[in-house]
C-alpha cells in the first residue's frame, strides 16, 4: 500500500537552519562578544530570504538555500589553494577537466522523496557507490553506477573516452529495489568479475559474469540475498582457502513499514535517534564461500556479531599475523575492529587497539601514508559535521559537537571529525588527522591514488550534503611526502566544479494541491508549480586510469545529478612513470585480494595493499598503481599472496607497462 508522507516540521526547520547558515558567507566582521546579545543572535540567524522567481505562467523557481548559487567563499578558497599549491614541494601543475558530457553517459541518479520532497534525517540521503571492472575482458575498465530511484546502469569503456550502455545485455539494471552499493569481485575464481549488489529491504543480489558483458542472477542458490537495510559489501578470502568470502555492513532498521513514490520504504521521522533504540539494530552479516557461487552465513559460527550503525567496512592483516582482519564502521558511535583468529573466529579488540574513533564514521581506506612499510587507516566523519552548521573557514576543524551526552553513547571516546590512525608497528595505532591535515566537512567516501605519480598515495573526499543544505566542495589531499595532506582541489580544477555548477534540479511541488509543504509557505505560494533546486553533492567516487593515458582520473556517483568523468592532464604536464600490477591467484583467490605488494625502486620501497576497496559502499576489481616518481625502472616487486606465498620478481622492470604476476606453486 503506497502512503504519502506528510510534509514534516523537520524540513521546515532545517530551512531555517540553513537560511540561517546563508549568513556564514558575508564578509562583515562577526560582532564584538561583549556585544549585545540581540546582536550576536539576529547576526546568526539572519540571512538570505527565500524567494521564488516566476519564470513562466503559474511556474516558479527556487533555490534552497539561496547561497548554493555563486558561493563566494568557494572562490576564495580555489585562490587560496592555487597560491599555495605554487610553494609545495610536490608537483601540483595539473588539472582535472569533467569529460562526461562527450562520454556518452547519460546516467542521473534518482532520489527517493525522504531525501528530497519531504526530506527528513534518514539514512537515504547516504546516496549510492560506483564500482569498476573490465567485465568484458578487452582490457578497459567499465563503470557501474547505482541509484535509489529507476536502474543502476553499467557503461562499456569503448577507448578514447567513450563508452557505451550495456546495462540490458548484461541484466544489471536492478530496476525494481532502491539500490546503495555495489562491489565486483571474481566470487568463482573463473577469470571474470561477479558483481554483488546491496539494496534496501528487498533483498541484496549476486550476478554471475557468463563472459562478454553478460551476468545472470544466481542470489537465490548462492544463499546470499540477505533483504535489510544494507550498505558497504566487501569481498575478502577470511580463511585464507583461495575463494573470496563477502562481509555485508548493514546500517540498521531506519524504515517503517509504509510505501512512498516509486515503492521506498518510508523512513522514521526519528531515524537518526535508532542506534538509541536496541529494537532497531541489525547485525552485518559474514558469508563463507563455499565453492561453486555457494555461500553460507557464519555470522554467528564465528562470533562476528556486530549492531554497529555502520555503512561501511574494510579488511587487511592489521596486526601482520598473516590474516586479514576488519575494520567495521559505525556511522553513529566507536568503530569496531575484529581481528581474525586463524580463519576460525573473529575477536573484538576495538577499544584496546583503537581507543579514539570517529563517531560519525562514514567512510575508510587502508594505504601506507608515509612509505614506511606498514598500513594506515584514513576514515571519514560525516555524522559529526552534522551537529551544527559551520562556516567554510572552519571546516578544517572538528565540530565541537554540542549534543547530550546520552545521545552520542561513546563514553568520551569519539573523535568528531575525520580520523588518521597511523600504524606505529607492533599493533599500535595513533590517532593524528589533525597532525596530517586528514580534516574536512560533510565527507562521505574516500577514495586514495597517486594522482601526481610521485610514489605517496593521495586522496579524493567525496564531500556533501545536497538539499536542503548549503554546498559543500570535493576535497583532493595531495600528500606532501608522507608529512601531510594538503588541500589542492581549488589548485587542480576540481573545485569549483569544471562546468561552473553549485545546484541541480531537485523536485517540483504543486503548492495548490501541497500549500502545507514547508517550501510553498517559506516563499509564500498557494497554488502554482514550485521548481525546486538543491546543492550538487558528490557521495562516492572511485580512482582510475579511466583513459589509459598512464596518470590517475576520478569518477563519481553524484546524488540526484550526473557523474563527473574528471580526467587528468598530468601526462600532458610532465614525464609520467609508473607500473601497474595486475595479480593472478593460483593458491590464493583469483583476484589475489588482501595480497601485500612492495615495489623497489632505489632507496625507495612502496606498498600497495590489493583490496579493491575504492570508495563508499563501492568495490573495485583493477590492477594497483603504483607512481614511480622519475625513476624509470623497478628494482623488485614482492607479493605476499593471501595464501601466505612470498613471491619475488626480479628487475629490472621497465616502467609504464602492466606487470602480471601469477602466484607461483612454492
Amino acid at each position: 500500500m503506497q502512503a504519502r508522507p506528510i510534509p514534516n516540521a523537520l524540513l521546515g526547520a532545517l530551512l531555517l537552519l540553513a537560511l540561517a547558515a546563508c549568513s556564514s558567507e558575508r564578509d562583515e566582521p562577526e560582532p564584538p562578544a561583549d556585544a549585545p546579545a540581540e546582536a550576536r543572535a539576529e547576526e546568526k540567524t539572519e540571512g538570505p530570504k527565500l524567494t521564488a522567481e516566476e519564470v513562466s505562467p503559474g511556474v516558479y523557481e527556487v533555490v534552497t538555500p539561496p547561497n548554493t548559487v555563486d558561493p563566494r567563499w568557494l572562490y576564495r578558497r580555489q585562490e587560496q589553494q592555487a597560491q599555495r599549491a605554487r610553494t609545495l614541494q610536490v608537483f601540483t601543475d595539473f588539472r582535472f577537466a569533467d569529460r562526461r558530457p562527450e562520454s556518452g553517459i547519460t546516467f542521473r541518479g534518482g532520489v527517493v522523496d525522504d531525501a528530497g520532497k519531504y526530506y527528513k534525517a534518514v539514512h537515504y540521503d547516504h546516496g549510492c557507490g560506483v564500482a569498476v571492472a573490465d567485465v568484458d575482458g578487452d582490457g578497459l575498465l567499465d563503470l557501474y553506477l547505482l541509484t535509489q530511484l529507476g536502474r543502476n546502469e553499467l557503461w562499456r569503456n569503448l577507448g578514447g573516452g567513450r563508452f557505451e550502455d550495456l546495462t540490458e545485455k548484461a541484466g544489471v539494471g536492478v530496476g525494481d529495489r532502491i539500490s546503495v552499493g555495489g562491489s565486483f569481485a571474481d566470487a568463482d575464481n573463473d577469470g571474470d568479475p561477479d558483481l554483488y549488489v546491496t539494496t534496501v529491504r528487498e533483498g541484496n543480489l549476486l550476478f554471475e559474469n557468463l563472459g562478454e558483458g553478460r551476468f545472470r542472477d544466481v542470489t537465490e542458490a548462492a544463499g546470499v540475498g540477505y533483504a535489510g537495510h544494507s550498505s558497504g559489501a566487501i569481498f575478502f578470502d577470511y580463511d585464507r582457502d583461495g575463494l573470496v568470502d563477502l562481509f555485508v555492513a548493514n546500517v540498521g532498521t531506519y524504515t517503517t513499514d509504509a510505501k512512498g513514490e516509486g515503492d521506498y520504504w518510508v523512513g522514521f521521522e526519528d531515524a537518526f535517534s535508532g542506534h538509541l533504540k536496541p529494537e532497531r539494530g541489525e547485525p552485518s552479516r559474514l558469508f563463507r564461500n563455499l565453492g561453486g557461487l555457494r555461500f553460507e552465513d557464519v555470522t554467528e559460527k564465528v562470533g562476528l556479531v556486530d549492531e554497529s550503525w555502520s555503512g561501511d567496512a574494510s579488511a587487511a592483516d592489521l596486526n601482520e599475523d598473516g590474516w586479514p582482519d576488519l575494520y567495521l564502521l559505525n556511522m553513529q558511535g566507536h568503530d569496531q575492529y575484529w581481528e581474525n583468529d586463524g580463519g576460525e573466529r573473529f575477536v573484538r579488540r576495538s577499544e584496546e587497539v583503537f581507543p579514539r574513533t570517529s563517531w560519525g564514521a562514514m567512510g575508510v581506506k587502508i594505504f601506507d601514508f608515509e612509505n614506511d612499510g606498514d598500513l594506515d587507516i584514513y576514515v571519514t566523519d560525516m555524522h559529526s559535521d552534522m551537529a551544527q552548521p559551520m562556516q567554510p573557514k572552519d571546516e578544517y576543524v572538528k565540530n565541537p559537537m554540542p549534543w547530550a551526552a546520552d545521545f552520542l553513547v561513546d563514553d568520551g571516546r569519539g573523535v568528531y571529525g575525520n580520523s588518521f590512525h597511523r600504524n606505529e608497528g607492533g599493533g599500535r595505532f595513533v590517532e593524528v588527522s589533525d597532525a596530517v591535515g586528514a580534516e574536512n566537512y560533510w565527507p562521505w567516501g574516500l577514495s586514495v591514488g597517486d594522482l601526481n605519480a610521485d610514489g605517496f598515495e593521495d586522496a579524493f573526499l567525496a564531500s556533501s550534503m545536497s538539499f536542503p543544505w548549503r554546498y559543500s566542495a570535493n576535497a583532493v589531499k595531495l600528500n606532501e611526502r608522507g608529512r601531510r595532506f594538503v588541500d589542492t582541489e581549488g589548485a587542480h580544477g576540481v573545485e569549483p566544479r569544471p562546468d561552473g555548477r553549485t545546484a541541480v534540479h531537485w523536485f517540483d511541488i504543486d503548492c495548490g494541491a501541497e500549500p502545507e509543504h514547508a517550501l510553498c509557505e517559506s516563499t509564500g505560494l498557494s497554488a502554482g508549480t514550485l521548481r525546486v533546486s538543491g546543492a550538487l553533492g558528490t557521495r562516492s567516487s572511485v580512482i582510475l586510469d579511466l583513459d589509459r593515458d598512464g596518470d590517475l582520473d576520478i569518477v563519481t556517483n553524484d546524488f540526484g545529478a550526473e557523474p563527473m568523468l574528471l580526467t587528468s592532464d598530468l601526462t600532458e604536464k610532465k614525464q609520467v612513470h609508473y607500473l601497474e600490477v595486475s595479480l593472478r591467484g593460483k593458491r590464493s583467490n583469483r583476484d589475489g585480494i588482501g595480497a601485500l605488494v612492495t615495489v623497489k625502486v632505489g632507496d625507495r620501497t612502496l606498498t600497495r595493499l590489493q583490496d579493491g576497496k575504492s570508495g563508499y559502499l563501492s568495490q573495485s576489481a583493477m590492477p594497483l598503481y603504483v607512481g614511480l616518481d622519475a625513476a624509470s625502472q623497478v628494482d623488485e616487486v614482492r607479493v605476499r599472496w593471501p595464501s601466505g606465498t612470498q613471491q619475488v620478481v626480479k628487475g629490472p622492470i621497465e616502467a609504464n607497462q602492466t606487470l602480471v604476476i601469477e602466484e607461483s606453486d612454492a
